[in-house]
């Protein structure tokens, strides 16, 4: 294992972690947080479409979270980097999302508090085997 290998690791763990407690907090209180969005966006033109956004949030966090913990084990066990790419992937996609609905809700501090976790993703991207700095 190399230098290269634990940053791949060290990273899916961090997006497990972040992703899985985040999508099972919506999941759990999922009446808590859709009064919270649908205040969040009630004044933007996707204030009817909260539900629906909510749902494909918490899907691509759970979805994404599992990954990233299984990716571990992948990267441990030197199988192919597929998973890890599309976990962190996943990953990147969902925080896109969420900074889009943050930008349309025009909470800027919220959004630009997504871009740490935007760049360590990416960071963790880049360093999969077959991609650009991999």
């Amino acid at each position: 294992m190399d230098a290269r290998e634990l940053c791949e690791i060290f990273v899916c763990a961090f997006f497990a972690i972040v992703m899985i407690q985040s999508g099972l907090d919506k999941v759990f209180d999922w009446k808590g947080n859709l009064d919270w969005l649908n205040g969040h966006f009630s004044k933007t033109f996707v204030r009817g479409q909260v539900k629906p956004m909510l749902l494909t949030v918490t899907a691509l966090e759970v979805i994404a979270g599992f990954a990233c913990a299984v990716s571990v084990f992948f990267i441990i066990l030197d199988r192919p980097p597929v998973l890890p790419m599309l976990s962190l992937s996943f990953v990147c996609l969902d925080l896109l999302l969420l900074l889009l609905g943050q930008r349309i809700a025009k909470d800027y501090p919220g959004a630009a508090s997504l871009a740490g976790y935007f760049i360590v993703a990416l960071f963790g991207l880049y360093m999969v085997p077959g991609t650009i700095g991999g």
